[in-house]
């Protein structure tokens, strides 16, 4: 039977994977500061669970939500931007409504990296990373003896991961038979982000009881990617609408152009959610499951 992981293991790990990608981010690589979002949100998710003193979590928690926030503006626009080339790659007929989609969109990017540099400086994001480490190692230090004091305060944090993954179940549940099966990009948007918070709390609750991924983590990670890849298209789509409303001075070509791209980008987002709507039974099937998990594991607590 496979062990359950010390809590320094969980957050070292985590750590790791935002400390490493700093030197990218700090060379403005895309990919680096995407995985630095990733790995931020991931660290928001374990530290709740670690049984840190609660005003050190409570900022550390802030300091890295402000962390996702101001990466995710820079982000989007780094998304916008990819579907745009894959766009061109594809050899459209709307070359000029893409050149100039993509030129507001880099002139808007590079601001945004700015504002980002000043109000988000890598060295910021260094000492964080310190902090984080530090208290790994401290967790290290005393995990051990807590838990050969007492099994049960050990293994409470265990339990508190089961507890959260049980209300992300249920929020996602909510979230799902809120949308509905109509397409609602406010609503999908919502089922999208519960979707994301709720692997991640898989993603814990496996790894900390030593297990690999799983038949229902594979599920959930499908629904996410083809939420976000709607998600992605819907902004694009959005973003073309801004442009068309801005154009000046007026350029009809370019405005057929953009109307063209608009229909074509909605029809791939009626494929998207059929896509998804294909998943749906399952995923409200695991969030069933999940939300059941705390009290089987009660049960079986009681009975032992």
């Amino acid at each position: 039977m496979p062990g359950f992981k010390p809590r320094y293991d969980l957050l070292h790990k985590r750590s790791e994977q935002f400390t490493r990608m700093l030197h990218g981010l700090g060379d403005g690589d895309v990919r680096a500061l995407h995985r630095t979002r990733v790995a931020s949100r991931r660290l928001r998710e374990v530290l709740p669970v670690l049984q840190l003193d609660g005003e050190v979590a409570r900022k550390l928690s802030r300091r890295l939500r402000k962390v996702t926030r101001r990466l995710g503006r820079v982000r989007n626009l780094d998304v916008v931007l990819l579907q745009i080339e894959e766009l061109r790659s594809k050899g459209r007929p709307d070359k000029r409504a893409l050149t100039r989609l993509a030129a507001a969109v880099t002139e808007e990017r590079g601001e945004e990296r700015a504002r980002m540099a000043a109000k988000l400086p890598v060295s910021d994001l260094h000492r964080l990373a310190g902090k984080l480490d530090k208290i790994a190692r401290q967790l290290k230090a005393t995990e051990r003896s807590v838990e050969a004091r007492d099994a049960a305060k050990g293994k409470s944090w265990q339990w508190a991961i089961e507890a959260r993954l049980a209300r992300r179940a249920a929020r996602l549940a909510a979230a799902i038979e809120d949308a509905g099966a109509v397409y609602l990009p406010g609503r999908l948007h919502a089922v999208r982000i519960a979707l994301k918070k709720m692997r991640y709390a898989i993603e814990l609750s496996l790894e900390s009881a030593g297990q690999r991924s799983t038949l229902e983590l594979r599920t959930m990670k499908r629904g996410q990617e083809t939420l976000g890849r709607l998600h992605d298209v819907q902004v694009l789509i959005d973003r073309v609408r801004q442009l068309q409303a801005s154009l000046t001075p007026p350029d009809i070509v370019v405005w057929r152009e953009l109307d063209a791209l608009v229909t074509s980008l909605e029809d791939d987002c009626r494929r998207l959610h059929a896509r998804y709507m294909r998943d749906r039974a399952a995923l409200l099937e695991i969030c069933g499951r999940d939300a059941a998990r705390p009290a089987a594991s009660s049960g079986r607590r009681r009975a032992g």
